[in-house]
This record gives C-alpha cells, structure tokens and sequence, in this order.
C-alpha cells in the first residue's frame, strides 16, 4: 500500500479524502503524524499557487508523496472575495478547534451581505489540490461548487462556511449534506477525485531516496 501525506492538519480534511481514496490502495497520512513538519503560510495569490507550495514543502520534508489543497469562497457581491484569503477573512487565528474562527469568517461575510439582495448573493467555492512527488511529478487540479449564500447558518456538518452556502439546485446547505452527498457535488471532493485518478501514474514516478 502506498502512503501519501495530506498537508494539513485538519481531521474533517483528512477524513475527507480517505473516503475519496477509498479502495485506492493508498493510506492517508495527516499532519499529526509528523510533529516536526513545517507551518506553511500560504503566501502566494492563487488558489493554485498556494496548493503547490505547501504540497512541495511537505514532499520536501517527509520525502513522501503529498497532497494539498487551497480552498475558498468567493462571492459575486464582494468581487471575489473571501477568494484565498477565506480561511483569514476575519483577522481571527486563534481557537480553531472549537470552530471560532470559523464562525469569526462566516458571520463577517454574512455582516457584509446584509444589504444585498437574495438573487444577487451568487457564490461558488473553489477547490485546487496538487499532488507532489518526490523526485517525480506534479499535478494541479480544481473543482468547483456553485450556489449562493443565505442569511443565516443551517446544519451541524462541513466546516467552514459550509453553514451559509445554499447549493446549486439545491434546498440544502453544504453543513445540512451527508457526508457522502457532499463529497459528491462539492469542490474539494471533485478536485479530490481528479487527483485521485492521477495517482496511479504519478506515484509510478517516484525516485527512491
């Protein structure tokens, strides 16, 4: 079996894409099991940019097979944004764990929207994963989910701002999705997929170290 690292160290992540890779012959490793790998700030300007860097640096460090995603929101009204800086729209870093800041970034984006109308609050939320090998290849792929944000959160699952955005088609927040429905039409779980379909051959690249 081969074993890959997600860098991240978030758990619905990581559990995310063990069940994408499900049957794939490959395990999941999170961030946890290497207590020495480097925080990686996500400097660069692009969703792509930003998954590259991290995934190199943890390829680099572990001189495993890495996966890393960047991943956001980006609302019509507010031209973009939150785009790459979702994960910081608040200015809040602190108790992450207990989804503070979370809910810091989505009550902003909500204060934001008050005043704009509901047929003009379009959203999609965009996915690039890369995969890099050490000595071997790399790849960059990325999905997407269209909707709109609400005006207030519904349902207990996802993360993020999964609790505000109103799916494509859909009656049903991304936080109100099961598990399995959600890994179906979401972003992460489509550029998961793409990557996944390219493993076989990019790990068929690796250089022993």
């Amino acid at each position: 079996m081969s074993r890959i690292v997600l860098a991240s160290r978030n758990k619905a992540k990581i559990v995310e894409l063990e069940r994408i890779l499900a049957g794939q012959g490959v395990e999941v490793a999170g961030l946890e099991a290497f207590p020495d790998a480097p925080d990686v700030p996500e400097t660069e300007l692009t969703f792509e940019g930003n998954a590259l860097l991290k995934a190199r640096a943890i390829a680099a460090h572990t001189g495993l097979p890495a996966v890393a995603d960047d991943s956001g929101l980006c609302v019509d009204a507010l031209n973009g944004m939150p785009g790459v800086l979702s994960a910081r729209w608040s200015g809040r870093f602190g108790d992450a764990a207990e989804g503070g800041k979370d809910r810091a970034n989505l009550e902003l984006v909500l204060d934001q929207l008050a005043d704009v109308a509901d047929g003009e609050r379009g959203a999609h939320f965009v996915c690039a994963a890369a995969l890099v090998v050490p000595g071997g290849a790399e790849h960059v792929v990325e999905g997407r989910m269209h909707g709109r944000v609400i005006r207030a959160p519904r349902g207990t699952g996802g993360f993020g701002y999964d609790p505000i955005f109103l799916t494509e088609d859909g009656d049903r927040t991304s936080a109100e999705l099961s598990p399995e429905e959600k890994d179906a039409i979401s972003h992460r779980g489509r550029a998961f997929r793409a990557l996944a379909e390219l493993l076989p051959d990019a790990l068929a690249t690796a250089r022993p170290r």
